[in-house]
């Protein structure tokens, strides 16, 4: 990717981690949910349920001495725009690891942008080159190369929901099993894979 393609001044204006984390719960307070449709209603819903995880992650979470070792080797900056939305389960389960770890470099700055508000940004990044999934990292150099992509969950996590599908599990069912993966495996995947990727650069 050349810097052409890129808008860094964009990504950069985006959203923190912390700054997402508020204006959701800001979302929360103000919305009145007798006005809301059925999809908006089951967003709203998600979104409650994702500041819990969000939550629960922040408090109990913190980053391997290995992944801490290989983050700190960053000598110049990065940008990591992330992809999501606040309703999206993954991206709860899976952006406070990825927040904390880069907390570990003042090099990496950590921006959020709303996938449906940036759809061009997302198509550039299509899961199996067909599916917008959140969330999506991906990291630029300071010119706007980039460096490496991640997302949309780990790759156990990955093949854990194809199984299911391909078992018949709907989608709230293999849902379920995945978010129980999520609150058994503790991030250990996305440290693994994060590793990996660091070690690439």
């Amino acid at each position: 990717m050349i810097a052409e393609t890129i808008d860094l001044e964009r990504i950069l204006n985006g959203l923190t981690f912390e700054e997402s984390v508020k204006m959701s719960a800001k979302k929360l307070e103000e919305t009145d949910e007798s006005k809301l449709d059925e999809l908006q209603k089951k967003r709203h819903g998600f979104r409650k349920l994702n500041i819990h995880r969000i939550n629960r992650i922040e408090k109990t979470y913190t980053p391997s001495q290995e992944i801490c070792e290989q983050i700190m080797k960053i000598t110049s900056p990065q940008i990591w725009m992330v992809l999501t939305e606040d309703w999206c389960g993954d991206s709860a389960q899976n952006i406070p690891y990825i927040s904390k770890i880069a907390e570990c470099n003042k090099n990496i700055s950590l921006r959020l942008l709303p996938r449906d508000e940036n759809l061009d940004l997302i198509d550039m990044y299509l899961t199996d080159g067909k599916s917008r999934s959140i969330p999506k990292l991906v990291s630029f150099d300071e010119n706007g190369n980039e460096l490496f992509q991640w997302g949309p969950r780990p790759e156990e996590a990955k093949k854990l929901v194809k199984d299911l599908k391909e078992q018949g599990f709907s989608k709230d069912e293999y849902e379920e099993k995945l978010h129980l993966w999520y609150a058994k495996n503790k991030g250990k995947n996305l440290d693994e894979e994060f590793i990996i990727l660091l070690k690439s650069l």
